[in-house]
């Protein structure tokens, strides 16, 4: 099988990344995830980006019950796309949605995912 140019091989170096939690997104499991499509990748983290602003903005706001909801739908996303630090914090969310601290601990989380993304989609 050819190996496909995608965002965590046409990296300078990311031909020997490995999967890491350490960076805002984990590329290895990415690339695994759209199957080394490049183009599916943008499309996916540009879309991830748009919505996680929302997605914040709403959780501030939100009653318990709503906030289950959404940190449900973010934890997903998150994990799909392998920002496994937004995941953590949407689960954390999620199984305390009254605990106003964890969604402002995810405020600058989500802003250094959406940075990381804007960086790595030029």
């Amino acid at each position: 099988m050819a190996q496909q140019a995608s965002m965590a091989f046409a990296l300078p170096g990311g031909e020997k990344s490995k999967p890491s939690r350490k960076r805002p997104i984990d590329l290895v499991h990415l690339t695994r995830e759209t199957f080394g499509n490049r183009a599916l990748e943008i499309e996916i983290l540009s879309l991830f980006s748009r919505q996680t602003c929302g997605i914040v903005d709403r959780l501030a706001q939100a009653n318990p019950d709503e906030r289950v909801r959404l940190a449900r739908s973010l934890k997903g996303s998150a994990r799909a796309i392998g920002a496994f630090g937004v995941a953590e914090l949407a689960e954390a969310i999620e199984q305390a949605p009254s605990d106003s601290r964890k969604v402002k601990d995810l405020r600058p989380v989500v802003d250094d995912v959406r940075d990381y993304i804007a960086a790595i989609t030029r």
